[in-house]
């Protein structure tokens, strides 16, 4: 502040121009969507310098977050869409947890929206091969699987699937009724009861899935009894239970209606059985061969296959194995609409595609953008979740971190937005480059900014609780000083669907 006696000087509106002119001299690229808070005047912002860095932009509900955030990527893939290779060279991928960009004028009209649900099959899935979705690292997200233990033990399940699976190995269902007949006598000799009725189970249950059920399945077991004195399985008809014992009868084991049913199988069988429950079925038969050969700790497995079996129908809700993977489409705008899935699912399914188009992105050699936009990133990239294991946050968490920190030099920038900078990761917060800081009053979230964003000045950063609504403070490496800016309010048609409701329009009495 000036002192008494200081000369002053107002500022011409050239010389307010000049402060707040951003656009270095090289730069032909501009976006205008802002003006300055007090002298309005009209403010361009650089194309590069803030797009090919990554963004975070944060506010309470209600500030305009959302409108910045629509702006932002509204004006930018306007300005470059008259360009000859933008389609074909940058590509954004929007992850919109409650809908709010799914208009059709939205961002762009020529983005493709999948509208995703998991209560049914109405919706929209995502196109993926059997081999992008059927790969080690994308299951142990989908199962969230330990690293040590369940892993291997999917990884083990998955090669000898897609061994069986290879047509060098020969007929699928003779091998397949072969294998389930070893094993099943093998079982039947046994002298451990919990261990093989637990493996007849299985054989149960893989028959259940591969045969159609007319009732009679659930009484595959009642022929086979254990003797508990002398530990053996013997069959149950007429006659003594000794003279009836596999151990010394293998012939009575193919008498059993669990082997008959196995040799009933037919070729046809498998077009009744969908990829995943044949998958499903293989995880069974490695577990049986675990088992048998003393190889696992089945307490440490068996939690994987029941969150394969409680994540099944909802995975085939949101994806749909197809010969050839089309997720763009013919287009470079994606928006995945996460508003209809269950809070399990709105977790693994951003941090599986995440890691899915980045890992793609990379092959590219430095020659093509992917800008991955978050919206209410907080339901992802928090590091207070009680909903999952330390380990599974910690690879979530790390997966995000390492696509932030080593994403620039692919050509990956990532946008966030959020309404509690203080539950988002310090290491991605501190990783943008240029921040867009709307009303923020919580004072673990200004300390948080404080702490993450060096380039704000305490001024500034005191008037972060009283900012109205669309106004901001831009700060960040394509600016030389924070500047505190309006934000233009898009057209109605093409707002985010964010708006807060007032009463007095829905009170509204019409004739």
């Amino acid at each position: 502040m000036p002192l008494i006696g200081n000369e002053a000087f107002i500022l011409t509106e050239t010389k307010i121009h000049t402060i707040h002119d951003l656009l270095k001299k090289d730069s032909s690229l501009k976006i205008c969507i802002a003006k300055t808070d007090i002298e309005e005047v009209p403010i361009s912002l650089p194309v590069d310098g803030l797009f090919n860095s990554h963004i975070a932009i944060f506010g309470n509900t209600g500030s305009g977050k959302s409108n910045t955030l629509a702006s932002l990527y509204q004006s930018m893939i306007s300005v470059l869409s008259t360009k000859s290779n933008f389609r074909s060279n940058c590509k954004f991928f929007f992850f919109d947890f409650n809908g709010e960009y799914t208009n059709s004028s939205c961002l762009s009209s020529s983005k493709i929206v999948y509208n995703l649900a998991t209560k049914d099959d109405s919706k929209d899935k995502i196109p993926m091969t059997f081999d992008e979705l059927m790969d080690i690292e994308t299951l142990s997200i989908l199962l969230e699987a330990t690293e040590k233990t369940q892993k291997p033990f999917l990884k083990r399940a998955l090669d000898y699937f897609n061994k069986v699976r290879n047509p060098s190995t020969g007929t699928f269902v003779e091998y397949f009724k072969n294998t389930l007949q070893y094993y099943l006598k093998n079982t039947l000799k046994m002298t451990s009861k919990d261990a093989a009725f637990r493996i007849l189970d299985y054989f149960e249950e893989i028959l259940l899935l591969i045969s159609s059920s007319d009732g009679t399945n659930n009484e595959l077991k009642d022929d086979i009894f254990f003797h508990d004195t002398n530990k053996y399985f013997y069959y149950n008809s007429a006659g003594q239970a000794h003279d009836n014992r596999f151990i010394d009868h293998e012939e009575k084991i193919s008498e059993t209606k669990l082997y008959k049913q196995i040799d009933s199988l037919e070729d046809s069988f498998l077009e009744n059985v969908s990829q995943f429950n044949q998958f499903y079925i293989f995880l069974l038969l490695q577990i049986i061969n675990d088992l048998f050969r003393n190889k696992i700790q089945y307490d440490h497995i068996i939690p994987v296959i029941n969150r394969f079996k409680a994540k099944q129908v909802s995975i085939e809700r949101v994806f749909k194995i197809e010969e050839t993977s089309n997720l763009w489409g013919e287009s470079n705008i994606v928006i995945l609409n996460l508003h209809d899935v269950n809070l399990d699912m709105r977790k693994t399914i951003p941090l599986l595609m995440a890691k899915h188009i980045y890992n793609v992105h990379k092959k590219e050699n430095n020659q093509k953008s992917l800008s991955i936009i978050i919206d209410e990133a907080h339901n992802i990239l928090s590091k207070t979740s009680f909903r999952e294991t330390e380990d599974w946050k910690d690879y979530r968490l790390e997966t995000f971190e390492e696509i932030i920190k080593e994403g620039r030099k692919f050509g990956v920038f990532v946008t966030i937005a959020s309404q509690r900078p203080n539950d988002i990761s310090e290491t991605i917060i501190s990783q943008a480059h240029n921040y867009f800081i709307h009303q923020l009053i919580n004072q673990k979230d200004l300390q948080t900014i404080g702490n993450a964003v060096s380039y704000i000045d305490k001024i500034t950063e005191e008037s972060i609780p009283t900012l109205p609504v669309g106004t901001c403070v831009f700060s960040g490496i394509a600016t030389p000083m924070p500047l505190k800016i309006k934000i233009n309010e898009l057209p109605d048609d093409q707002k985010p669907d964010s708006n807060t409701l007032k009463f007095e329009k829905i009170t509204e009495v019409t004739p």
